[in-house]
């Protein structure tokens, strides 16, 4: 088939790889303006802009779709030049209209890091670890007007491991996922797949935002355990000491619980940390203007440990 993938992120760099290499052909892609990053805030392309433009693919790069805009009426006449049988997506970021969504035959087809109607919306990987979910997987399903309420086309599955991060996790998936979009194009196009309507009871994962990664220390051990993988790389698990943010890396649950909650711990064996149920080892910090250590090496630069509470 001809497509045209629409993806911003570095996740969907995996899926437009595999379409790559597959039998399709991508005769452009579609994804986010270039975005101003690092100390220079100078202007870069999205990940997957940067991979098509290393293969020479047309790449669209529209502020909006919205059919009242000068963008949305130049990307909507490209299309329409283009004639794609399908439009794949992966985490593009940019809502689609509904007068666009029968502008290919196949139409627009997301690949979607759960497994639906678990965990619609912007963050499910995140939401998957927080909860404490076994289980989690990437589905392909046709978009409509709905916030992820499409049919499913297919589906994988995978385990969540006890100590996996959003990181670990999303990279998994991504592979997993982009095996998953590539086999779904094939079964398109081969007319082999039925788009099955989404049943069961729906949950939904909303844009994280950085005070929803700040660490409650009075929770249970496990479910802060778990809220700190969850936000690990990005935005990062945060606490609070003299007024300054230090990001903190996954813990280690003890059997431990002789410390209050928040209340800091500077041992010979290590940092320790009191929560709502046991006491938590802490492995990697961040300190604000330094880099991820460990956290001993955060350790031996304080002076006065006594008393030392996290907020």
């Amino acid at each position: 088939m001809r497509v045209i993938f629409a993806g911003t992120p570095e996740p969907a760099v995996v899926a437009l790889e595999k379409l790559l290499a597959s039998q399709h052909e991508v005769i452009a892609v579609l994804t986010r303006p270039d975005a101003k990053k690092g100390r220079g805030r100078t202007l870069h392309p999205s990940p997957v802009a940067a991979l098509a433009q290393q293969h020479d693919i047309e790449v669209l790069k529209p502020a909006t779709l919205k059919p009242d805009t000068t963008d949305g009426q130049a990307i909507r006449a490209r299309i329409a030049e283009l004639a794609p049988d399908c439009i794949p997506v992966v985490a593009y970021g940019n809502l689609v209209t509904e007068d666009l969504l029968n502008i290919a035959p196949h139409g627009w087809v997301n690949l979607h890091f759960s497994l639906l109607p678990m965990w619609r919306g912007a963050a499910p990987v995140q939401a998957a670890i927080r909860a404490g979910d076994a289980i989690t997987g990437a589905s392909t399903f046709r978009i409509e007007q709905g916030l992820d309420t499409g049919p499913v086309l297919a589906t994988i599955t995978t385990e969540i491991l006890p100590e996996d991060t959003t990181d670990d996790l999303l990279t998994r998936l991504a592979y997993l996922g982009g095996d998953l979009l590539v086999e779904t194009m094939d079964g398109l196009q081969a007319g082999t797949l039925k788009a099955v309507p989404q049943s069961g009871e729906a949950t939904y994962a909303a844009k994280i935002t950085k005070e929803d990664a700040r660490i409650d220390w009075s929770l249970p051990a496990d479910q802060i355990d778990r809220n700190i993988r969850a936000y690990t790389p990005g935005p990062g698990a945060w606490t609070e000491y003299n007024g300054d943010r230090i990001k903190v890396r996954p813990v280690i649950c003890t059997e431990r619980n002789d410390l209050r909650p928040g209340e800091v711990s500077i041992e010979k064996s290590g940092v320790f940390i009191g929560t709502g149920s046991q006491v938590v080892q802490l492995s990697m910090l961040q300190p604000p203007g330094k880099k991820m250590m460990p956290a001993v090496d955060w350790a031996r630069g304080l002076q006065n440990t006594k008393g030392l509470v996290w907020q």
